[in-house]
């Protein structure tokens, strides 16, 4: 998914006119035509704008108008001005309310891509520092969780609604999902969001130690304990106890844990007496919880002590709308951390990235333009900064009796069809390019539908480069991304003699 640009200006020519250079940036567009329309839908609940070109002279509520309301709501997203005067008095008076650049009318395609890109990359750098900055001081809250996947939103709710009681939460998903972020989220929205949160990797315990980290030990009371431990449920006293990988636990430290939380105490290894703790659990496993106990290797009981509250993170490849803002995110990141003065990723390599499965997720990813970031000389990332999609990825150009021809990045066994940076499926055609002019009813068929089998032989013929196919199709990339919008649903293996997909080989 794009990046969304919300313009404003009540010339509708002139907002047009903006809104076709902003599409052509690559960008989706929300136009408005007034100050109050644009105040309206940047604080909507569910706004997902990241970036603003506002006009300052508009009737009613102008440009000045709209950014004090942004001021006031506390929104920080980035705000592009564009005046028809170029007055010193009006950008002084413009960024001094918080716009953070400005465009004269009549603004040209490439300054105005400049000033979006500038405006998003600082937007981007702006969140991951206030992130990491949350996560030192223990306030993750869910406005720093980047999505925007339909999947992601009902879990989103649902923690939502965790964070306002003391409810145990059990957070499932595969590895690198993001489960201690959301676990850090809800801790940060609660009323202990002030109290500590102390994470333990239950896996990472030795069996013999697991007792004495969890509830502590006195000093003595074996080889080694040479001082006294508090142990974690004590350090997490007021506040939230974070167990992660809780499916490793050994069964004799389940039999522990189980009366710690029934009864609301611990009792330190070598210790006289329990001590009373109030914590709030949050645990958390990248396996089936349920079927750990179908196979004797976690206690019931506990299971439903834990199991109370159940979320369930979906992995990148089921959102992959998420893909584009993560990588825009870790961008900024890494960029500001190495020193390179990158600004963007390449729509090639931004549409290969989001077709990956991704089998370790956002961990996965991060890594990937991490190490990007550091090999690469430009100052774009491109697919020939991500060798992994060489050696991951195969491209298979093969027709075969029974299928249609696909081409796909692999790296899973099942083939995966090609989709636009947009993400709109696409089923190329054979090799040889043949276009059936004919229905199997011997009518003509409409020039849509044969146009559009084109660019799905070219999006196969160029191997999704999509810049590749709009410049040999001779259109811009806006136009080939509206054409694919517009593709109208096909059946190719209903229809043999519809684009030849289900022809013998």
């Amino acid at each position: 998914m794009a990046a969304s640009i919300l313009i404003a200006d009540d010339d509708a020519v002139q907002r047009r006119l903006v809104e076709n250079m902003v599409q052509k940036c690559g960008y989706e567009t929300i136009p408005v035509d007034s100050g109050d329309a644009a105040v309206a839908m940047l604080t909507a609940p569910d706004a997902q704008i990241d970036a603003v070109v506002l006009d300052l002279v508009m009737p009613g509520l102008d440009g000045m108008g709209v950014l004090a309301k942004l001021r006031d709501a506390g929104l920080n997203i980035p705000v592009i001005v564009q005046t028809a005067h170029g007055g010193i008095d009006n950008v002084v008076s413009a960024m001094r309310a918080g716009a953070q650049d400005f465009v004269v009318k009549p603004v040209g395609m490439e300054r105005l891509q400049v000033s979006l890109r500038n405006a998003l990359n600082t937007s981007a750098l702006k969140g991951e520092l206030q992130r990491i900055r949350h996560s030192r001081e223990g306030r993750l809250t869910f406005s720093d969780i980047i999505t925007r996947s339909e999947a992601m939103a009902s879990v989103l709710r649902t923690a939502q609604k965790a964070a306002a009681s003391s409810i145990p939460v059990l957070i499932e998903g595969e590895s690198g999902v993001g489960k201690e972020l959301f676990a850090r989220a809800i801790h940060g929205s609660s009323e202990r969001k002030s109290k500590p949160f102390v994470a333990v990797n239950c896996g990472a315990i030795p069996d013999n130690l697991v007792e004495s980290i969890l509830f502590g030990h006195e000093k003595g009371a074996f080889t080694g304990a040479t001082e006294r431990h508090m142990g974690k449920f004590v350090e997490a006293h007021g506040g939230t106890l974070f167990l992660d990988e809780v499916s490793e636990l050994p069964l004799a430290a389940q039999v522990k844990l189980l009366r710690a939380l029934q009864e609301g105490s611990v009792e330190a290894v070598g210790g006289r007496k329990p001590v009373k703790v109030d914590v709030r659990i949050i645990s958390a496993t990248n396996r089936k919880l349920l079927d750990r106990v179908k196979g004797g290797h976690f206690r019931e009981d506990l299971f439903y002590r834990l199991h109370v509250l159940p979320l369930t993170i979906p992995p990148l490849r089921a959102r992959r709308e998420d893909i584009p803002h993560l990588l825009r995110h870790f961008l900024a990141r890494f960029g500001a951390e190495e020193n390179r003065s990158i600004t963007a990723i390449s729509g090639d390599a931004m549409a290969y990235l989001s077709q990956l499965d991704w089998p370790g997720n956002i961990r996965q990813l991060e890594n990937a333009v991490y190490r990007a970031v550091v090999m690469s000389d430009g100052d774009q990332l491109g697919l020939a900064d991500f060798p992994f999609i060489a050696a991951q990825a195969s491209v298979v150009l093969e027709e075969t009796s029974s299928e249609p021809l696909i081409v796909s990045p692999t790296i899973h066994s099942a083939a995966t069809t090609i989709v636009s940076g947009n993400e709109i499926p696409i089923v190329p055609l054979p090799a040889n390019g043949m276009l059936t002019m004919l229905t199997s009813a011997g009518e003509v068929r409409p020039l849509d539908e044969m146009e559009h089998e084109i660019i799905r032989f070219a999006i196969s013929h160029y191997r999704g480069q999509m810049s590749e196919v709009a410049r040999r199709l001779k259109i811009g990339r806006s136009t080939l991304y509206r054409k694919l919008d517009e593709a109208p649903a096909h059946d190719e293996a209903a229809d043999p003699a519809d684009g030849n997909a289900g022809e013998e080989g």
